[in-house]
């Protein structure tokens, strides 16, 4: 039974940084594709980063050089250090996960398990 519950979210001022944590039980890291997604209000769920299950890593160009994900296979977490925050980064951010295959050109609806997401605000 996969279960990702996020944590780290939170009210912080423009030009702060903010790292979520997703916790992550019923999976292994080297079989299954991980990510990070966000949703503000009124716009689609977008793709913020992901891991493979090899360990590379893959960028939205709206959060490059400013965020990274990393995962911690001893601590089975997921994780997402957000620099440099913008009001634009408003949303609630989900991690997710899918069987390995095809990773990086994943969309958002192969991903087969999620988290039920933590609230990040950008004033």
């Amino acid at each position: 039974h996969v279960q990702l519950v996020e944590s780290g979210g939170g009210s912080v001022q423009a030009g702060g940084s903010l790292k979520l944590s997703c916790t992550v039980s019923g999976l292994r890291f080297s079989m299954y594709c991980v990510a990070w997604f966000r949703q503000a209000p009124g716009k689609e769920r977008e793709g913020v980063g992901r891991i493979t299950s090899g360990g590379n890593t893959a960028y939205a160009d709206s959060v490059k050089d400013r965020f990274t994900i990393s995962r911690d296979v001893t601590e089975n977490a997921l994780y997402l250090q957000m620099n440099s925050l913008k009001a634009e980064d408003s949303a609630m951010y989900y991690c997710a996960a899918k069987w390995f295959g095809n990773c990086l050109a994943a969309k958002t609806s192969d991903f087969s398990y999620w988290g039920l997401g933590t609230q990040v605000t950008v004033s």
